[in-house]
Protein backbone atom coordinates (compact mmCIF):
# COMPACT_ATOMS: atom_id res chain seq x y z
CA UNK A 1 0.00 0.00 0.00
CA UNK A 2 1.22 3.85 -0.51
CA UNK A 3 0.57 6.84 1.96
CA UNK A 4 -0.63 9.44 -0.08
CA UNK A 5 -1.49 13.51 0.30
CA UNK A 6 -5.09 14.49 -0.54
CA UNK A 7 -5.18 15.03 -4.76
CA UNK A 8 -6.39 18.21 -6.16
CA UNK A 9 -7.52 17.91 -9.15
CA UNK A 10 -6.74 20.25 -12.27
CA UNK A 11 -9.05 23.58 -11.54
CA UNK A 12 -9.46 26.49 -13.54
CA UNK A 13 -8.31 30.12 -12.84
CA UNK A 14 -8.18 33.56 -14.45
CA UNK A 15 -6.92 35.18 -11.50
CA UNK A 16 -2.43 34.80 -11.36
CA UNK A 17 -2.87 35.10 -7.53
CA UNK A 18 -5.39 32.88 -7.30
CA UNK A 19 -3.31 29.68 -9.63
CA UNK A 20 -0.78 31.02 -7.30
CA UNK A 21 -2.17 30.46 -3.86
CA UNK A 22 -3.48 26.52 -5.32
CA UNK A 23 0.37 26.03 -6.50
CA UNK A 24 1.00 26.94 -3.00
CA UNK A 25 -1.19 24.80 -0.80
CA UNK A 26 -0.43 22.00 -3.16
CA UNK A 27 2.89 21.99 -2.76
CA UNK A 28 2.61 22.50 1.39
CA UNK A 29 0.47 19.59 2.02
CA UNK A 30 2.51 17.81 -0.39
CA UNK A 31 6.35 18.23 1.41
CA UNK A 32 4.26 18.40 4.89
CA UNK A 33 2.91 14.49 3.83
CA UNK A 34 6.57 13.32 3.39
CA UNK A 35 8.34 15.80 5.95
CA UNK A 36 5.91 13.94 8.74
CA UNK A 37 6.48 10.41 7.04
CA UNK A 38 10.07 10.95 6.94
CA UNK A 39 10.17 11.77 10.76
CA UNK A 40 8.52 8.14 11.69
CA UNK A 41 10.50 6.55 9.52
CA UNK A 42 13.94 8.13 10.71
CA UNK A 43 12.85 7.39 14.54
CA UNK A 44 12.22 3.44 13.61
CA UNK A 45 8.79 3.83 13.33
CA UNK A 46 7.86 1.42 10.53
CA UNK A 47 4.58 1.45 9.15
CA UNK A 48 5.26 -1.21 5.98
CA UNK A 49 3.84 1.81 3.89
CA UNK A 50 5.09 3.37 0.66
CA UNK A 51 5.11 7.69 1.02
CA UNK A 52 5.17 9.68 -2.06
CA UNK A 53 3.74 12.98 -2.79
CA UNK A 54 3.67 14.95 -5.87
CA UNK A 55 4.52 18.33 -7.41
CA UNK A 56 2.10 21.07 -8.73
CA UNK A 57 1.33 21.58 -11.61
CA UNK A 58 0.46 24.55 -13.97
CA UNK A 59 -1.45 23.70 -17.45
CA UNK A 60 -2.25 26.13 -20.36
CA UNK A 61 -4.70 24.63 -23.52
CA UNK A 62 -4.62 27.41 -26.54
CA UNK A 63 -6.80 27.13 -29.66
CA UNK A 64 -4.91 29.78 -31.83
CA UNK A 65 -1.15 30.96 -33.01
CA UNK A 66 -2.72 34.78 -32.16
CA UNK A 67 -2.43 36.73 -29.12
CA UNK A 68 -2.16 39.82 -27.29
CA UNK A 69 0.58 41.28 -27.17
CA UNK A 70 3.66 40.04 -29.06
CA UNK A 71 6.55 42.98 -27.71
CA UNK A 72 8.21 40.71 -25.04
CA UNK A 73 10.02 37.92 -26.02
CA UNK A 74 8.15 35.51 -23.62
CA UNK A 75 5.34 35.41 -21.49
CA UNK A 76 3.18 33.08 -24.49
CA UNK A 77 3.37 29.82 -26.23
CA UNK A 78 4.31 29.10 -29.73
CA UNK A 79 1.13 28.42 -31.38
CA UNK A 80 -1.88 26.11 -30.64
CA UNK A 81 -1.23 22.69 -28.27
CA UNK A 82 -1.42 21.80 -24.57
CA UNK A 83 1.58 23.30 -22.12
CA UNK A 84 2.45 22.24 -19.11
CA UNK A 85 5.29 22.05 -16.15
CA UNK A 86 5.82 20.98 -12.36
CA UNK A 87 6.53 23.75 -10.20
CA UNK A 88 8.55 23.88 -6.97
CA UNK A 89 9.74 26.01 -3.94
CA UNK A 90 6.29 28.62 -4.57
CA UNK A 91 7.95 30.28 -1.46
CA UNK A 92 11.03 31.12 -3.34
CA UNK A 93 9.05 31.60 -6.63
CA UNK A 94 6.63 33.53 -5.58
CA UNK A 95 6.64 36.83 -7.96
CA UNK A 96 8.53 35.05 -10.59
CA UNK A 97 5.25 32.51 -10.92
CA UNK A 98 2.82 35.10 -10.96
CA UNK A 99 4.73 36.98 -13.38
CA UNK A 100 4.51 34.21 -15.80
CA UNK A 101 0.58 33.59 -14.87
CA UNK A 102 -0.26 37.36 -15.70
CA UNK A 103 1.39 37.12 -18.79
CA UNK A 104 0.11 34.17 -19.69
CA UNK A 105 -3.68 34.60 -19.05
CA UNK A 106 -3.26 38.27 -20.62
CA UNK A 107 -1.93 36.96 -23.62
CA UNK A 108 -4.01 33.82 -24.48
CA UNK A 109 -7.19 35.24 -22.52
CA UNK A 110 -7.55 31.34 -21.93
CA UNK A 111 -7.93 30.05 -18.11
CA UNK A 112 -4.96 28.32 -16.12
CA UNK A 113 -5.49 24.70 -15.16
CA UNK A 114 -3.77 23.82 -11.38
CA UNK A 115 -3.55 20.49 -9.64
CA UNK A 116 -1.68 17.42 -8.70
CA UNK A 117 0.89 16.08 -11.03
CA UNK A 118 2.19 12.82 -11.66
CA UNK A 119 5.74 13.96 -11.01
CA UNK A 120 6.98 12.53 -7.67
CA UNK A 121 9.12 14.63 -5.08
CA UNK A 122 12.31 13.17 -4.34
CA UNK A 123 12.40 12.79 -0.23
CA UNK A 124 15.47 14.61 -0.62
CA UNK A 125 13.88 17.71 -1.73
CA UNK A 126 11.33 17.98 0.96
CA UNK A 127 13.49 18.62 3.46
CA UNK A 128 14.17 21.78 5.05
CA UNK A 129 16.72 24.16 5.48
CA UNK A 130 19.11 22.56 8.60
CA UNK A 131 17.38 18.86 8.17
CA UNK A 132 20.54 16.23 6.86
CA UNK A 133 19.04 13.16 6.48
CA UNK A 134 21.71 10.61 6.04
CA UNK A 135 23.43 11.54 9.21
CA UNK A 136 20.24 10.40 11.29
CA UNK A 137 20.06 6.91 9.64
CA UNK A 138 22.12 4.11 10.15
CA UNK A 139 23.63 2.76 6.89
CA UNK A 140 20.56 -0.22 6.95
CA UNK A 141 18.01 2.33 7.39
CA UNK A 142 19.20 4.43 4.68
CA UNK A 143 19.35 1.08 2.21
CA UNK A 144 15.93 0.78 3.01
CA UNK A 145 15.03 4.47 2.42
CA UNK A 146 14.31 3.39 -1.43
CA UNK A 147 11.94 1.42 -0.56
CA UNK A 148 9.80 4.11 1.73
CA UNK A 149 10.25 6.80 -0.64
CA UNK A 150 10.74 8.13 -3.82
CA UNK A 151 14.36 9.38 -4.47
CA UNK A 152 15.90 11.95 -7.06
CA UNK A 153 15.55 10.58 -10.31
CA UNK A 154 18.24 11.68 -13.03
CA UNK A 155 16.21 11.15 -16.06
CA UNK A 156 13.46 13.78 -14.74
CA UNK A 157 16.54 16.47 -14.69
CA UNK A 158 18.12 16.72 -17.93
CA UNK A 159 18.11 19.83 -19.88
CA UNK A 160 16.86 18.54 -23.09
CA UNK A 161 14.54 21.65 -22.78
CA UNK A 162 16.81 24.63 -22.51
CA UNK A 163 19.32 22.60 -25.38
CA UNK A 164 16.45 22.17 -27.87
CA UNK A 165 16.53 18.73 -27.52
CA UNK A 166 13.20 17.64 -25.89
CA UNK A 167 10.54 15.88 -28.18
CA UNK A 168 7.27 15.38 -26.41
CA UNK A 169 6.00 12.04 -27.04
CA UNK A 170 2.46 10.88 -28.23
CA UNK A 171 0.02 12.31 -25.87
CA UNK A 172 2.74 14.93 -23.86
CA UNK A 173 1.89 18.38 -23.29
CA UNK A 174 4.53 20.93 -24.77
CA UNK A 175 7.07 22.15 -22.13
CA UNK A 176 6.05 25.98 -20.41
CA UNK A 177 9.15 26.26 -18.22
CA UNK A 178 13.01 25.35 -19.52
CA UNK A 179 13.28 23.43 -16.24
CA UNK A 180 10.95 20.45 -14.57
CA UNK A 181 10.27 21.00 -11.08
CA UNK A 182 13.14 18.30 -9.29
CA UNK A 183 15.69 20.28 -11.89
CA UNK A 184 15.20 23.31 -9.90
CA UNK A 185 15.40 21.29 -6.75
CA UNK A 186 18.22 19.52 -7.90
CA UNK A 187 20.01 22.94 -8.55
CA UNK A 188 18.96 24.80 -5.76
CA UNK A 189 20.54 21.96 -3.58
CA UNK A 190 23.76 22.27 -5.30
CA UNK A 191 24.20 25.96 -4.66
CA UNK A 192 24.13 25.40 -1.09
CA UNK A 193 26.69 23.09 -1.43
CA UNK A 194 29.04 24.78 -3.89
CA UNK A 195 28.36 28.83 -2.70
CA UNK A 196 27.60 28.12 0.90
CA UNK A 197 24.76 30.75 0.98
CA UNK A 198 20.65 29.61 0.81
CA UNK A 199 18.86 30.02 -3.11
CA UNK A 200 16.94 32.82 -0.78
CA UNK A 201 19.76 35.25 -1.01
CA UNK A 202 21.15 35.03 -4.58
CA UNK A 203 20.20 38.11 -6.37
CA UNK A 204 18.97 38.30 -9.82
CA UNK A 205 21.97 40.18 -11.46
CA UNK A 206 24.80 38.25 -10.51
CA UNK A 207 28.89 38.96 -11.05
CA UNK A 208 31.60 36.16 -11.33
CA UNK A 209 35.23 36.29 -10.87
CA UNK A 210 37.91 34.25 -11.15
CA UNK A 211 39.97 35.97 -8.18
CA UNK A 212 39.60 36.12 -4.83
CA UNK A 213 41.30 39.64 -4.80
CA UNK A 214 37.58 41.06 -6.07
CA UNK A 215 35.78 39.01 -3.70
CA UNK A 216 38.11 40.91 -0.51
CA UNK A 217 36.88 44.23 -2.14
CA UNK A 218 33.41 43.40 -2.46
CA UNK A 219 33.38 42.20 1.24
CA UNK A 220 34.98 45.62 2.12
CA UNK A 221 32.51 47.37 0.20
CA UNK A 222 29.54 45.32 1.45
CA UNK A 223 30.39 46.66 4.86
CA UNK A 224 31.15 49.91 4.09
CA UNK A 225 27.45 50.14 2.10
CA UNK A 226 25.53 48.33 5.75
CA UNK A 227 27.24 51.32 7.60
CA UNK A 228 25.63 54.04 5.12
CA UNK A 229 21.74 54.06 6.44
CA UNK A 230 21.06 56.15 2.85
CA UNK A 231 22.37 52.72 1.25
CA UNK A 232 19.74 51.09 -1.51
CA UNK A 233 20.99 47.82 0.11
CA UNK A 234 19.44 46.16 3.04
CA UNK A 235 21.74 43.35 3.59
CA UNK A 236 24.99 41.77 3.11
CA UNK A 237 25.27 38.46 3.14
CA UNK A 238 28.40 35.87 3.49
CA UNK A 239 29.32 32.27 3.03
CA UNK A 240 27.47 30.31 5.90
CA UNK A 241 24.38 32.37 5.83
CA UNK A 242 26.10 35.19 7.70
CA UNK A 243 23.82 38.51 7.51
CA UNK A 244 24.00 41.71 8.18
CA UNK A 245 21.57 44.10 7.84
CA UNK A 246 21.89 47.93 7.18
CA UNK A 247 22.65 50.02 10.37
CA UNK A 248 19.27 51.52 10.73
CA UNK A 249 17.69 48.05 10.16
CA UNK A 250 16.51 45.54 13.06
CA UNK A 251 18.02 42.43 12.94
CA UNK A 252 15.85 39.62 11.70
CA UNK A 253 15.11 36.30 13.62
CA UNK A 254 16.58 33.81 10.97
CA UNK A 255 19.77 36.14 11.11
CA UNK A 256 21.04 34.33 14.08
CA UNK A 257 21.24 31.20 12.20
CA UNK A 258 23.94 31.91 10.18
CA UNK A 259 27.96 31.21 10.71
CA UNK A 260 30.76 31.53 8.99
CA UNK A 261 32.09 27.61 7.68
CA UNK A 262 35.10 26.46 8.70
CA UNK A 263 36.31 26.65 5.51
CA UNK A 264 35.40 28.57 2.33
CA UNK A 265 32.90 26.45 0.01
CA UNK A 266 34.12 25.23 -3.84
CA UNK A 267 32.70 28.74 -5.37
CA UNK A 268 31.82 31.24 -2.30
CA UNK A 269 28.88 33.56 -3.26
CA UNK A 270 28.41 36.87 -1.55
CA UNK A 271 25.39 39.04 -2.12
CA UNK A 272 24.17 42.87 -1.36
CA UNK A 273 20.49 42.48 -0.98
CA UNK A 274 18.01 44.56 -2.10
CA UNK A 275 14.14 44.25 -0.87
CA UNK A 276 12.87 43.51 -4.58
CA UNK A 277 15.55 40.78 -4.97
CA UNK A 278 17.07 43.38 -7.66
CA UNK A 279 20.46 43.43 -6.10
CA UNK A 280 24.20 41.81 -6.70
CA UNK A 281 25.28 38.37 -6.21
CA UNK A 282 28.65 38.00 -7.00
CA UNK A 283 30.56 34.43 -7.16
CA UNK A 284 34.17 33.34 -7.08
CA UNK A 285 34.22 30.38 -9.37
CA UNK A 286 38.18 30.08 -9.28
CA UNK A 287 39.81 28.93 -12.14
CA UNK A 288 38.60 26.94 -15.08
CA UNK A 289 35.74 26.39 -17.39
CA UNK A 290 34.29 23.27 -15.78
CA UNK A 291 33.44 25.65 -12.58
CA UNK A 292 32.09 28.15 -14.74
CA UNK A 293 29.96 25.77 -16.27
CA UNK A 294 28.85 24.12 -12.90
CA UNK A 295 27.91 27.07 -11.20
CA UNK A 296 25.79 28.70 -14.23
CA UNK A 297 24.21 25.33 -14.48
CA UNK A 298 22.49 26.07 -11.43
CA UNK A 299 22.18 29.29 -11.03
CA UNK A 300 19.94 29.69 -14.28
CA UNK A 301 17.07 27.66 -12.42
CA UNK A 302 16.69 31.18 -10.25
CA UNK A 303 16.35 33.29 -13.77
CA UNK A 304 18.57 36.29 -13.30
CA UNK A 305 17.90 39.10 -15.29
CA UNK A 306 21.65 38.97 -16.28
CA UNK A 307 25.11 38.06 -15.49
CA UNK A 308 28.70 39.36 -16.04
CA UNK A 309 32.08 37.98 -15.99
CA UNK A 310 34.67 39.96 -14.00
CA UNK A 311 38.09 38.74 -14.29
CA UNK A 312 41.80 38.94 -15.73
CA UNK A 313 43.26 37.63 -18.97
CA UNK A 314 45.73 37.49 -21.18
CA UNK A 315 46.26 40.59 -23.85
CA UNK A 316 46.91 39.05 -27.13
CA UNK A 317 48.00 42.32 -29.54
CA UNK A 318 51.33 43.85 -28.36
CA UNK A 319 49.37 47.59 -28.06
CA UNK A 320 47.40 46.15 -25.08
CA UNK A 321 49.18 47.57 -21.69
CA UNK A 322 48.58 45.59 -18.29
CA UNK A 323 45.34 47.19 -16.66
CA UNK A 324 43.58 47.66 -19.83
CA UNK A 325 39.95 46.53 -20.48
CA UNK A 326 38.88 44.25 -22.82
CA UNK A 327 34.96 44.01 -23.69
CA UNK A 328 33.83 41.08 -25.31
CA UNK A 329 31.98 41.11 -28.28
CA UNK A 330 32.33 37.69 -29.56
CA UNK A 331 34.08 34.28 -28.28
CA UNK A 332 36.17 31.43 -29.54
CA UNK A 333 34.82 28.55 -27.53
CA UNK A 334 38.05 25.92 -27.12
CA UNK A 335 36.55 25.62 -23.44
CA UNK A 336 35.27 21.89 -24.44
CA UNK A 337 32.38 21.91 -21.48
CA UNK A 338 29.58 22.94 -23.50
CA UNK A 339 30.05 20.96 -26.86
CA UNK A 340 28.17 18.58 -26.36
CA UNK A 341 24.97 21.02 -24.93
CA UNK A 342 25.55 23.80 -27.58
CA UNK A 343 27.45 22.77 -30.48
CA UNK A 344 30.38 24.86 -31.39
CA UNK A 345 28.44 26.36 -34.93
CA UNK A 346 25.93 28.13 -32.32
CA UNK A 347 27.04 31.76 -32.26
CA UNK A 348 27.40 33.47 -29.08
CA UNK A 349 26.21 37.10 -30.13
CA UNK A 350 26.96 40.20 -28.29
CA UNK A 351 23.78 41.73 -26.66
CA UNK A 352 23.48 45.24 -26.94
CA UNK A 353 21.99 46.40 -24.00
CA UNK A 354 24.53 44.51 -21.63
CA UNK A 355 27.52 45.90 -24.03
CA UNK A 356 26.33 49.37 -23.83
CA UNK A 357 25.76 49.41 -20.30
CA UNK A 358 29.63 47.98 -19.86
CA UNK A 359 31.08 50.54 -21.97
CA UNK A 360 29.32 53.38 -20.49
CA UNK A 361 30.27 52.13 -16.76
CA UNK A 362 33.54 51.91 -17.78
CA UNK A 363 33.37 55.82 -18.89
CA UNK A 364 31.22 56.88 -15.55
CA UNK A 365 33.69 54.65 -13.11
CA UNK A 366 37.19 56.28 -14.81
CA UNK A 367 35.51 59.42 -16.18
CA UNK A 368 37.03 59.36 -19.65
CA UNK A 369 34.96 59.52 -22.83
CA UNK A 370 35.66 59.23 -26.85
CA UNK A 371 38.61 59.02 -27.92
CA UNK A 372 40.52 58.62 -24.07
CA UNK A 373 38.31 55.65 -23.75
CA UNK A 374 39.54 54.10 -26.30
CA UNK A 375 42.83 54.24 -24.70
CA UNK A 376 41.63 52.03 -22.25
CA UNK A 377 39.19 49.77 -23.41
CA UNK A 378 39.34 47.38 -26.47
CA UNK A 379 36.31 45.93 -28.14
CA UNK A 380 37.17 42.10 -29.19
CA UNK A 381 36.86 38.98 -29.84
CA UNK A 382 37.82 36.73 -26.53
CA UNK A 383 39.19 32.97 -26.62
CA UNK A 384 38.59 30.86 -23.73
CA UNK A 385 40.41 27.48 -23.22
CA UNK A 386 40.79 24.41 -20.80
CA UNK A 387 44.22 24.41 -20.99
CA UNK A 388 45.93 26.74 -18.61
CA UNK A 389 49.79 25.97 -20.13
CA UNK A 390 48.28 26.25 -23.58
CA UNK A 391 51.97 28.40 -23.87
CA UNK A 392 53.92 25.70 -24.04
CA UNK A 393 52.28 23.88 -26.65
CA UNK A 394 54.19 23.34 -29.95
CA UNK A 395 54.60 26.47 -31.91
CA UNK A 396 52.77 27.15 -34.00
CA UNK A 397 49.87 26.36 -32.12
CA UNK A 398 46.69 28.15 -30.07
CA UNK A 399 48.21 31.56 -30.96
CA UNK A 400 47.78 31.12 -35.17
CA UNK A 401 43.88 30.02 -34.17
CA UNK A 402 43.54 32.92 -31.94
CA UNK A 403 45.33 35.33 -34.90
CA UNK A 404 42.93 33.78 -37.06
CA UNK A 405 40.18 34.16 -35.37
CA UNK A 406 41.06 38.25 -34.62
CA UNK A 407 41.16 37.23 -30.47
CA UNK A 408 42.27 39.78 -28.55
CA UNK A 409 41.97 38.57 -25.44
CA UNK A 410 42.29 34.96 -23.75
CA UNK A 411 41.18 33.66 -20.74
CA UNK A 412 39.55 30.26 -19.14
CA UNK A 413 36.10 31.15 -18.27
CA UNK A 414 34.00 33.55 -20.17
CA UNK A 415 33.03 31.93 -23.48
CA UNK A 416 31.95 29.59 -21.14
CA UNK A 417 29.78 31.82 -19.08
CA UNK A 418 28.16 33.77 -21.89
CA UNK A 419 28.15 30.24 -24.17
CA UNK A 420 25.71 28.80 -20.95
CA UNK A 421 23.64 32.52 -20.64
CA UNK A 422 22.52 31.76 -24.52
CA UNK A 423 21.72 27.93 -23.53
CA UNK A 424 19.36 28.77 -20.37
CA UNK A 425 18.27 31.96 -21.99
CA UNK A 426 19.77 34.44 -19.46
CA UNK A 427 21.52 38.13 -20.13
CA UNK A 428 25.39 37.62 -20.53
CA UNK A 429 28.27 40.10 -21.05
CA UNK A 430 32.19 40.14 -20.02
CA UNK A 431 34.55 42.84 -19.15
CA UNK A 432 37.96 41.48 -18.61
CA UNK A 433 41.55 43.03 -17.22
CA UNK A 434 44.82 42.45 -18.87
CA UNK A 435 47.12 40.55 -16.27
CA UNK A 436 49.34 39.59 -18.50
CA UNK A 437 51.21 39.33 -22.11
CA UNK A 438 52.58 36.26 -22.53
CA UNK A 439 52.96 36.16 -26.01
CA UNK A 440 54.96 39.83 -25.97
CA UNK A 441 57.05 38.30 -23.01
CA UNK A 442 55.06 40.16 -20.18
CA UNK A 443 54.20 37.20 -17.80
CA UNK A 444 52.78 38.03 -14.44
CA UNK A 445 55.92 38.26 -11.52
CA UNK A 446 55.04 38.64 -8.28
CA UNK A 447 55.75 42.62 -8.32
CA UNK A 448 53.85 43.15 -11.60
CA UNK A 449 50.98 41.17 -10.01
CA UNK A 450 50.61 42.90 -6.59
CA UNK A 451 51.25 46.34 -8.21
CA UNK A 452 48.51 45.45 -10.83
CA UNK A 453 46.14 44.40 -8.17
CA UNK A 454 46.45 47.27 -6.50
CA UNK A 455 45.87 49.57 -9.30
CA UNK A 456 42.93 47.78 -11.38
CA UNK A 457 40.85 45.28 -8.98
CA UNK A 458 38.43 47.92 -7.35
CA UNK A 459 38.03 50.32 -10.12
CA UNK A 460 37.17 46.98 -12.21
CA UNK A 461 34.83 45.96 -9.57
CA UNK A 462 33.11 49.45 -9.48
CA UNK A 463 32.43 49.08 -13.53
CA UNK A 464 31.10 46.38 -12.63
CA UNK A 465 28.72 47.27 -10.28
CA UNK A 466 28.12 49.94 -12.10
CA UNK A 467 26.90 48.13 -14.90
CA UNK A 468 24.46 45.82 -12.97
CA UNK A 469 22.65 49.80 -11.89
CA UNK A 470 22.35 50.59 -15.31
CA UNK A 471 20.81 47.11 -16.40
CA UNK A 472 18.53 47.38 -13.64
CA UNK A 473 17.17 50.46 -14.83
CA UNK A 474 16.28 48.89 -17.68
CA UNK A 475 12.68 47.00 -17.81
CA UNK A 476 13.24 43.20 -18.02
CA UNK A 477 11.53 42.39 -21.13
CA UNK A 478 14.15 44.52 -22.78
CA UNK A 479 16.89 42.51 -21.33
CA UNK A 480 15.57 39.43 -22.01
CA UNK A 481 16.24 39.80 -25.93
CA UNK A 482 14.83 37.74 -28.64
CA UNK A 483 18.08 36.96 -29.33
CA UNK A 484 18.21 34.38 -26.55
CA UNK A 485 14.95 32.79 -27.53
CA UNK A 486 14.59 29.67 -30.39
CA UNK A 487 11.62 29.29 -33.06
CA UNK A 488 9.24 27.29 -30.69
CA UNK A 489 10.09 28.75 -26.92
CA UNK A 490 8.56 27.87 -23.49
CA UNK A 491 6.57 30.51 -22.03
CA UNK A 492 8.35 31.08 -19.01
CA UNK A 493 10.72 34.15 -18.93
Amino acid sequence: MTSLPLFIAPAVYDDADAAFAQVDAIYRNSVTHLRQSLQRFVSGQADGLRTRAFYPMVRLRVDTVARRDSRKSYGFVAGPGVYETTLTRPDLFAAYYREQFRLLLKNHAVQLEVGTSSLPIPVHFSLGEGDHLEGSLTPERRQRLADHFDLPDLASMDDGIANGTHEPGPGEAHPLSLFTAPRVDYSLHRLRHYTGTLPEHFQNFVLFTNYQFYIDEFIKLGHALMADPACEYIAFVQPGNVVTRRADLPAEASDSLGAPPPRLPQMPAYHLVRPDGSGVTMVNIGVGPANAKTITDHIAVLRPHAWLMLGHCAGLRNTQQLGDYVLAHGYVREDHVLDEELPLWVPIPALAEVQVALEQAVADVTQLSGWELKSLLRTGTVASTDNRNWELLPHPGPERRFSQSRAVALDMESATIAANGFRFRVPYGTLLCVSDKPLHGEIKLPGMANHFYRERVDQHLRIGLRAMELLRQQRPDQLHSRKLRSFVEVAFQ
